[in-house]
């Protein structure tokens, strides 16, 4: 997947006023099946798939231990004997192996990455769009679900997600047929300004829409907690791996927080810049941008819990300068609904 293919800053534009087409096939699936597929995915998962319906999908993720982040994924429950767990481009094989290392249920893990082709399509004019090509009525697809229908001919999962802040659809296919998806879509879309859309504009999007982004917002030095992913750890759901760390971290409170903020002057905050309080070393950005939107200088970061507060300023080291920052509500860029 490029960097971009037109500009990302065009690229971003046409997702939220028209609709993009991200060929994001590098993403994992790994099949989980057999009588006990829920169980295992319940115990290796922070929140809930009992609540799963057939044809439905969760933000989730895969803890460790110390209640830390192995990976963020999506859980699909196709039936009660077959959930699809898609995961991080980087962490397929680890993953992959974290689950067979705990898996002592009646259920069979199966990664079949190379087989799956994904392409999203983003943004408000999505539907409109895809709707020519697939004998399903997308209307009728709620966000977090999903219907095996076809597309262009293809057989294939329409599922109602994405990683940009808008109205969208990822599709999942044979790979083999990628090319030809692909082109039907670019064909379909054009003459309502849909553009390919690469990395680049994938990034600034889900930046703006609060999404977090692992290995930079997450990873095996930040609990779910710390990271702000409370709302998916399911502690009632009965023991996973990580829970009794977590349920003591919630009990405790964190020690410190992932917070969004933006610059107060005409400054860019970056990945990976030092962040100061009162001159003394506080972390660093984990995610920075121009935000194309707004038009403002945003990022992310982890400040001890007592400046975390909403409206506390600190500092982020620009070319061995101090700049102000203050914390602001996420998401930052939320779409309308109608």
């Amino acid at each position: 997947m490029p960097v971009e293919y037109s500009g990302i800053i065009k690229e971003h534009n046409a997702v939220r006023t028209s609709a993009g087409l991200f060929d994001v096939s590098h993403m994992g699936e790994l099949e989980i099946s057999g009588p006990q597929a829920l169980d295992l995915v319940q115990h290796v998962t922070c929140n809930n798939a009992a609540r799963l319906a057939d044809g439905q999908a969760q933000y989730s993720a895969l803890p460790a231990e110390d209640g830390t982040v192995v990976d963020d994924l999506l859980v699909y429950r196709e039936t009660v004997d077959r959930f699809v767990l898609v995961v991080n481009a980087s962490n397929i094989e680890s993953d992959f192996e974290w689950i067979q290392s705990h898996n002592t249920f009646q259920a069979q893990a199966n990664n079949i990455s190379d087989e799956t082709g994904l392409l999203a399509v983003q943004g408000p004019s999505s539907e409109t769009i895809l709707q020519p090509l697939s004998d399903a009525p997308l209307g009728r697809i709620a966000p977090f679900h999903f219907q095996q229908e076809h597309v262009a001919g293809i057989e294939a999962w329409i599922s109602r997600t994405g990683y940009t802040g808008e109205d969208g659809f990822e599709i999942y296919f044979p790979s083999a047929q990628s090319e030809t998806l692909w082109n039907s879509i670019v064909h379909a879309g054009k003459p309502l300004g849909l553009l390919p859309a690469g990395l680049g504009a994938r990034n600034t999007l889900r930046l703006e829409a609060g999404l977090l982004l692992y290995g930079n917002d997450m990873d095996r030095t930040t609990t779910l907690y710390e990271a702000g992913l409370g709302w998916i750890v399911k502690l009632d759901k009965g023991p996973f791996i990580g829970s009794a760390v977590l349920a003591k971290q919630k009990a405790e409170g964190v020690r410190q927080k992932r917070i969004g903020f933006e610059m107060t002057g005409r400054e860019i905050a970056r990945d990976h810049y030092a962040v100061t309080i009162d001159g003394k070393p506080a972390g660093h950005v984990t995610s920075g941008s121009p935000s194309i939107t707004l038009r403002k200088n945003i990022g992310l970061a982890y400040l001890p819990i007592e400046h975390a507060g909403i409206g506390n300023t600190f500092q982020v080291v620009i070319r061995d300068r101090p700049c102000d920052a203050k914390i602001v509500p996420e998401p930052f860029y939320k779409r309308r609904t109608q």
